[in-house]
């Protein structure tokens, strides 16, 4: 049976496997600090290891059941709002004129795309909480009304 460990800050896909009466754990893959099973993962897994029979539906909803975001002071939680500041941080101090000066004109295109991305990423988002009629207290008329807003 397959599972994800985690060791320090890095997540990683294990599979125990019996060799004369002891189990020895099967490194399969490194997901990194967020564990997440792309289709990528899935061909090397399979391609580097073919006689392992793995349940990737199930291997991906235990995953996906892991962030609880109805806990405030969990780790997840707190890197996830940890990492939203800092991002809005760093894009605070980003302006136009910056593209200009830039050396790279292709510096200046993958930021602007990693941004456009960003912003729909973002969009699809905030819609998916909409939908699902999930409430932000007592911010969340002045949320909505800004939003529409702009």
């Amino acid at each position: 049976m397959a599972f994800v460990r985690r060791k320090g800050n890095t997540f990683y896909l294990v599979h125990n496997v019996r060799h004369g009466g002891k189990v020895q754990q099967l490194h399969l893959a490194r997901l990194g600090k967020r564990a997440r099973i792309t289709a990528e993962v899935v061909r090397e897994v399979s391609k580097k290891h073919p006689f392992i029979d793995l349940n990737w539906r199930l291997l991906r909803e235990q995953l996906n059941g892991q962030l609880d975001l109805a806990d405030p002071n969990s780790p997840m939680v707190q890197k996830l709002v940890s990492n939203l500041r800092s991002l809005n941080l760093d894009l605070a101090d980003v302006f136009p004129p910056l593209f200009r000066l830039s050396e790279s004109p292709a510096v200046a295109r993958e930021l602007l795309l990693q941004l456009r991305l960003l912003q729909s990423t973002l969009q699809v988002k905030l819609d998916q909480f909409d939908r699902g009629g999930v409430r932000f207290g007592d911010a969340s008329p002045l949320f909505r009304g800004a939003r529409r807003r702009s």
